[in-house]
């Protein structure tokens, strides 16, 4: 902690609202209500034998931004408190916590285990770890466990899995997964993007590591790029630091402060923008043109039981399968008149995008056909609109 920086005392207040506005939170020597933004590359200091002795780790003194910044410590201590975690780290996206996850955890001939479906950035990054690093990946279906149990009954370095997942909305059993890959010798690790730890909070069920991409709901208004790992402090520490410390793949003072600011209204935003898309994907059941609605607070979804145990609520997210493949969905992008088209999510303002040739373009027909994204899914992110509205809207583009 640098000088002249206080930290705030929540003491017992402990409620997640609370936690959102105010966990973590420094103050300067003005005494500022909003939190304190260090738009500063370096620090000064009193002595050449402070400088010393913070390189050496025996004075506690902010040494350079690469490294460690007052607003982004703000925002490590505030996303922990949410999640219950030890710690988090801020990077520069949610591909980068990702990456830096795998970095730590893995190195030449190790195996991954993860969910097959998965965001096409992951996939293409495993495929990169394969062919560059020789780390070998098995994939599984989320939603089977006699697949887990048998890719675990052999050692693995990590399990990976995003739940629910993007964009098919399968879910995979935290805590059944968990127990097996620690009988794997491996960590388990989830990436908690759509959900948030509003909805679900992936260490209670016994994961390991949690990776966001606080580009989404976080920031939750579309304005910065960023990303976090949260885990033990000595996870932190010891295997993720040092390979950020030396690559640099920094979060801005700003970002971190934008995101600080997002999370202040996090819950409001996650529980409202759920409710939407829940009473949406209630709707489009009965559209001639749907064939298919996927949202996890459905009683059709195929783990309606399993969302019920581990999810606070559905979330912001829904696709819908639109009659006509590609050409259907890509009619229904084109006529809607208040939903924007963006490949990004979270956000107030509701989005929507044909996965099949934007996000995951660079699987094959073959291996979007495994992972269960047929060429008519579009998936909606669903924002703070008035709900008629937006029905209205997703109605008469249906038409």
């Amino acid at each position: 902690m640098a000088h002249d920086i206080g930290r705030t005392d929540l003491g017992d207040h402990s409620g997640f609202t609370t936690r959102a506005v105010r966990a973590g939170q420094q103050r300067s020597q003005f005494h500022e209500t909003s939190e304190y933004l260090a738009l500063t590359s370096g620090y000064t200091f009193a002595t050449a034998a402070e400088n010393a002795g913070t390189f050496a780790g025996e004075v506690e003194h902010y040494n350079y931004s690469r490294v460690d910044n007052p607003t982004t410590t703000m925002l490590c201590d505030r996303l922990a408190a949410l999640d219950g975690a030890e710690a988090a780290w801020p990077v520069a996206s949610g591909m980068a916590a990702i990456f830096y996850t795998v970095l730590a955890l893995t190195r030449s001939g190790s195996r991954i285990v993860s969910s097959r479906e998965l965001f096409g950035s992951t996939v293409g990054l495993f495929t990169l770890m394969e062919e560059r690093f020789g780390v070998h990946v098995d994939y599984v279906a989320a939603t089977d466990m006699r697949e887990w149990e048998r890719a675990l009954s052999t050692p693995a370095a990590l399990v990976f899995c995003e739940t629910p997942s993007n964009p098919v909305m399968r879910l995979v059993d935290l805590a059944g997964v968990s127990a097996l890959a620690h009988q794997a010798g491996a960590l388990m690790v989830v990436d908690n993007t759509f959900a948030t730890p509003v909805l679900q909070q992936p260490l209670r069920f016994g994961a390991d590591v949690i990776t966001y991409s606080t580009t989404k709901l976080m920031d939750g208004q579309g304005r910065t790029v960023g990303g976090a790992i949260l885990g033990t402090e000595s996870f932190i520490i010891d295997q993720v630091k040092p390979w950020t410390r030396c690559t640099g793949p920094t979060m801005s003072p700003f970002t971190a402060w934008t995101v600080l600011k997002g999370l202040e209204t996090l819950p409001l935003r996650v529980q409202a923008q759920s409710n939407s898309a829940r009473q949406i994907a209630q709707a489009l059941e009965q559209h001639p043109n749907v064939e298919q609605v996927l949202h996890p607070d459905l009683p059709s979804h195929p783990q309606y039981d399993l969302a019920q145990q581990q999810m606070e609520g559905g979330g912001q997210m829904l696709s819908i399968v639109v009659s006509g493949g590609t050409q259907g969905a890509h009619a229904f992008l084109d006529r809607l008149s208040l939903i924007d088209i963006s490949n990004n999510l979270g956000d107030t303002k509701s989005l929507a995008v044909h996965c099949a040739t934007t996000t995951h373009h660079s699987l094959t027909p073959e291996e979007r056909e495994v992972a269960g994204i047929p060429d008519g899914l579009v998936r909606l992110s669903i924002g703070l609109e008035d709900v008629h509205d937006l029905l209205d809207d997703i109605t008469q583009a249906l038409a």
